[in-house]
C-alpha cells in the first residue's frame, strides 16, 4: 500500500490508509472521477474562463474531456492535415507547463478548435505572453510531483483537477507511519503524524491519497487526532482513499502545524508484502515503523528506495524485527522519491499466515 503526505502517497499490499476525524467515522464511495465529462463549452463559459488564471489549459482540458478524445487520437488527427505534435507536447499544454508559441504550435491550435468543436480563436485567444526560456524557475508543484509518480498516476486520477495545485502551500519535514500488520498477514491500519511548514501565508489544509493494493480491503474508520476532516472520499475503483484535512487556523509563512490521523481497513483477501511512501520534497526526517501481529511474523525484512513509482529498488538492507514484532526504518535528510519496507512470509509452518504474499504493485 502507498500513502501520501505533503504531496506523498503511501501504498501497500492490502487495505490503503489516511486520517479523518471521530466525528465523521466513515469515509465515503465516490463512482464518479474528478474529470468534467459530458458538459458543453459555450462561448459564454470560455469568456467567463477568460478572466481566470491558467485558462488555456483549463478549457483545452475540458474540451478534450467533453469530446472524450484521448491525446494519441487527437495526435493522429493533426498529423493526418500536416500537423506533427507529439502526445507529450499536448499532455504540456493541457497540464499548463508549456503553452503554444511557435507559428507551427499556433497552426495546431488553430486546427484543435476545429478537432474539439470549439468557437474559432477559442483557444488562441487565451494563450497568455510567451514564456522566459532556460531553467530560471524550480520545478512547482506539480512538475515536482510527476517526477516521482509519472503521468497518469493513481494519485492525479483520484486528484483530478486539484492535483495541479496539490499542497502547493505547504511542505513536509517530518514524517512518522505506523503501519499495523493482523494475524492474518493482512494490512489492519495505518496511523501518520505529520508535520506541516507554510511556504506562504494563508495555508489552512493539506489533502492526502492512500492507495490499496487489494481491492477487498476498504477503509472503515477514519479518526484525526490533529486537524479537523472535511473530506473523506473513498474511490473503490481506483482503491484510494483521499483526505482533507484543515489545520484548524491560517498558517503565518513558515509556520508549522502537525496533522495526525488513523485509518482501519477492512480484512483483505491477501497478505500485505509491503509499505510505501512517495516524497516529492526533501523531508527532514522520516520514521516507518511495521507491527506485526504475534500470529504473522515475516520470516525477513528488508528496507528499499525507489527513484521515483516503477522503477527498479535499490539500496535493499535487511532489517531486524524487535522484541515487540515490530520493524523500523529512521532516515534523516530523506530525498524525493519511494521509501519503503518489504517483508516475507515462510512458505509453511508457524510464524506466519502460511502464503508468500502478493506481487508488488508500485505506489
Amino acid at each position: 500500500m502507498s500513502s501520501d503526505t505533503d504531496t506523498d502517497e503511501a501504498h501497500a499490499t492490502g487495505p490503503g490508509s489516511t486520517g479523518s476525524q471521530a466525528t465523521h467515522p466513515r469515509a465515503t464511495e465516490a463512482h464518479t472521477t474528478a474529470a468534467r465529462t459530458g458538459e458543453a463549452i459555450t462561448t459564454s463559459a470560455l469568456h467567463a474562463a477568460a478572466t481566470g488564471a491558467d485558462t488555456f489549459p483549463v478549457v483545452l482540458r475540458e474540451a478534450l474531456n467533453r469530446r472524450g478524445l484521448s491525446l494519441e487520437r487527437v495526435s493522429e488527427r493533426l498529423r493526418v492535415r500536416g500537423i506533427t505534435i507529439s502526445q507529450a507536447t499536448l499532455s504540456s499544454w493541457q497540464r499548463g507547463r508549456s503553452q503554444p508559441e511557435r507559428a507551427r504550435s499556433l497552426q495546431a491550435v488553430d486546427v484543435l478548435e476545429e478537432i474539439l468543436e470549439l468557437p474559432a480563436g477559442a483557444l488562441r485567444s487565451l494563450l497568455g505572453p510567451r514564456r522566459p526560456r532556460g531553467r530560471t524557475t524550480p520545478p512547482d508543484a506539480e512538475g515536482a510531483a510527476l517526477q516521482i509518480l509519472g503521468e497518469d498516476s493513481v494519485v492525479e486520477k483520484a486528484l483530478g483537477a486539484r492535483f495541479r495545485h496539490f499542497n502547493q502551500e505547504t511542505s513536509s519535514l517530518m514524517v512518522h507511519d505506523i503501519v499495523r500488520v493482523g494475524e492474518t498477514g493482512t494490512l489492519s491500519g495505518i496511523s501518520t503524524t505529520n508535520v506541516l511548514r507554510a511556504k506562504r501565508a494563508g495555508a489552512d489544509r493539506a489533502i492526502f491519497v492512500l492507495s490499496f493494493d487489494d481491492e477487498a480491503a476498504e477503509p472503515v474508520d477514519i479518526k484525526v487526532t490533529c486537524g479537523r476532516l472535511a473530506e473523506a472520499t473513498y474511490l473503490k475503483g481506483l482503491k484510494s482513499l483521499v483526505l482533507e484535512i484543515h489545520f484548524g487556523r491560517e498558517l503565518a509563512k513558515l509556520d508549522t502545524t502537525v496533522v495526525s490521523y488513523a485509518v482501519e481497513v477492512s480484512p483483505s483477501e491477501t497478505p500485505a508484502t509491503h509499505y510505501e511512501r512517495w516524497s516529492r520534497t526533501n523531508l527532514h526526517e522520516y520514521l516507518q515503523q511495521v507491527f506485526f501481529h504475534p500470529g504473522a511474523l515475516p520470516a525477513d525484512c528488508h528496507r528499499y528506495v525507489r527513484d521515483k513509482v516503477g522503477d527498479p529498488p535499490r539500496g535493499r538492507r535487511r532489517i531486524p524485527l524487535s522484541d515487540a514484532h515490530d520493524v523500523h526504518v529512521l532516515t534523516s535528510r530523506c530525498k524525493p522519491g519511494v521509501h519503503g519496507v518489504a517483508w516475507e512470509y515462510g512458505t509453511g509452518g508457524t510464524g506466519g499466515p502460511g502464503a508468500s504474499g502478493t506481487g508488488d504493485r508500485p505506489g
